[in-house]
């Protein structure tokens, strides 16, 4: 059914834009062979009605005009629907062909060449790309989460979603009823942030916790999408990378290196230990269980006891 209409909107599109005068209904009926194939006047008058505002919905500019006898006819004028000539130079043309390259590991990559080799056709000027000659760095986007294209579709065409959801410190998944609003990459994973109807507030998920397929559902949204969604600045917070505070802890010699990188200071406790001051964030207390028994929360005392919550919570799994 998808087909058939593509190709009978595309025959109405050619159909207008091939005239130099305006066609009647009559004249278009009989032009396209699924008009042809309509039951009746009415069930024709109704779908060229849809078409016809489907066409000027995707940016078609079509002409009713009126004759002397009182007929109406319609027709898409070339001028009228011509995109001004393409204008870059050599900076903005090597800005798009390394915005093409990145694409490489997505499923955008088919389009974003396609893309690129139109407007090379149009005049865009060719640019040396130094960036593949002299560098061993290649810009790339990994993309290997299976639910980042229909995720991506549904942030295009604000449809709601459903997909079941692993919390880095639950064992199990639950399900999360989300208006997606965008995605954005952040060290090398992709984040989804939208509002989550369940909880009623917005939210941000890291794709490659999504487990099972990511299901479309209709729909408009509840929420109106902010004209600023700030994803990365959402993730920096709950990594402690905008952290406010320092948190005291005591970290076994020759141990949690990572730790060690972040520390503001380190003090030597003697007997294997040492004394650590460390940056403190949303989402420190999920790092350091992963040290396990290497690390000892002195302060403050609420990190603390998210911690050993966190560590009983794996004892009892």
């Amino acid at each position: 059914m998808a087909i058939a209409k593509a190709e009978r909107l595309m025959n109405l599109a050619l159909c207008l834009l091939g005239t130099r005068r305006p066609l009647s209904k009559r004249e278009l009926r009989g032009s396209i062979e699924a008009y042809l194939e309509a039951g009746s006047d009415d069930a024709f008058n109704r779908m060229f009605e849809r078409d016809k505002d489907d066409l000027r919905e995707l940016g078609l500019v079509i002409e009713t005009v009126e004759n002397l006898d009182g007929d109406i006819g319609y027709l898409a004028r070339r001028d009228s629907n011509r995109l001004p000539p393409i204008t870059l130079d050599a900076e903005e043309a090597a800005a798009l062909g390394l915005a093409a390259k990145v694409w490489q590991q997505a499923r955008l990559a088919g389009a974003a060449s396609g893309a690129l080799q139109k407007l090379r056709a149009a005049g865009m000027p060719e640019t040396e790309e130094t960036y593949e000659v002299h560098s061993a760095l290649e810009p790339r986007i990994p993309v290997h989460e299976a639910a980042f294209e229909p995720l991506m579709l549904a942030c295009r065409d604000r449809r709601p979603v459903i997909f079941d959801y692993r919390k880095g410190n639950a064992a199990r998944s639950e399900q999360r009823h989300v208006e997606p609003w965008t995605l954005e990459c952040w060290r090398g994973h992709w984040y989804l942030a939208g509002w989550d109807r369940e909880r009623g507030a917005e939210r941000v998920f890291r794709l490659s916790r999504i487990t099972g397929r990511v299901r479309s559902r209709a729909g408009a949204f509840t929420r109106e999408v902010p004209d600023v969604v700030t994803v990365r600045e959402t993730v920096e917070s709950w990594a402690g990378e905008t952290a406010t505070r320092t948190a005291l802890i005591r970290l076994r010699t020759g141990a949690g290196y990572p730790l060690r990188s972040r520390a503001v200071s380190v003090r030597e406790l003697g007997n294997g230990w040492d004394e650590l001051e460390i940056p403190y964030g949303h989402g420190l207390d999920a790092w350091l269980v992963e040290f396990g028994p290497d690390v000892v929360v002195e302060a403050p005392a609420d990190l603390r006891a998210d911690v050993v919550e966190r560590l009983r919570a794996v004892a009892k799994d």
